[in-house]
């Protein structure tokens, strides 16, 4: 068994928060075990919970529709949520448990290794731009170590806003440029090389 798969089971068998008493099932996230993007959603929702699966509602088929935009599959990438359990009512996450997800989200991009990581949603967002507001800095990286994070709306709010919409269509549009950029730097890039990054 790999070590994400003993992750995987780890965090199907947790009870670290309250959230474990009303799930039907744990969501650790699905993909591969080498992805270049990872993916990081907020929380399971009402199919994610019965399914076990990330990302298969509504939001999932927008998400699958994005990345079928830039050429990608959802099969080539690792998608995850910054909490593995359902919310009661998909209520907003709340600190607690955040913090007691977070070993676990930890340990998925150390094993994944991915070199973008997506945050999709603001409860994602803040964990790598902490204080920041999604409407300001959307589509704007941000090396950290050797990943770059990127923050995105996430698709859910995006199926409501037709403005929004469009929003995320274009970010996800320009990630396939802001990539390979991003790989050809052969040395650690320089704080003027990150400030070019941007998607736009």
């Amino acid at each position: 068994m790999s070590a994400l798969s003993e992750l995987n089971e780890q965090i199907l068998n947790c009870t670290r928060c309250p959230l474990h008493a009303g799930r039907t099932r744990a969501v650790p996230g699905e993909g591969p075990e080498n992805p270049r993007i990872l993916f990081i959603g907020e929380a399971p929702g009402f199919h994610e919970d019965r399914s076990g699966r990330p990302f298969v509602g509504a939001a999932g088929q927008f998400l699958e529709q994005l990345l079928e935009s830039i050429g990608l599959k959802r099969s080539d990438v690792f998608i995850a949520n910054v909490i593995k359990c359902r919310p009661p009512g998909n209520r907003d996450p709340q600190p607690a448990e955040i913090e007691a997800c977070r070993p676990y989200l930890d340990r998925q991009i150390e094993l994944l290794k991915p070199r973008v990581v997506i945050t999709l949603g603001r409860f994602s967002m803040a964990r790598y731009f902490p204080g920041a507001k999604i409407s300001q800095i959307h589509g704007q990286p941000r090396k950290i170590g050797d990943v770059l994070y990127v923050p995105m709306f996430h698709p859910a709010a995006a199926l409501h806003q037709p403005d929004l919409r469009r929003v995320v269509e274009e970010d996800m549009a320009k990630l396939p440029a802001l990539l390979a950029q991003f790989e050809k730097m052969e040395e650690t890039p320089s704080k003027q090389q990150i400030e070019q990054l941007s998607l736009f």
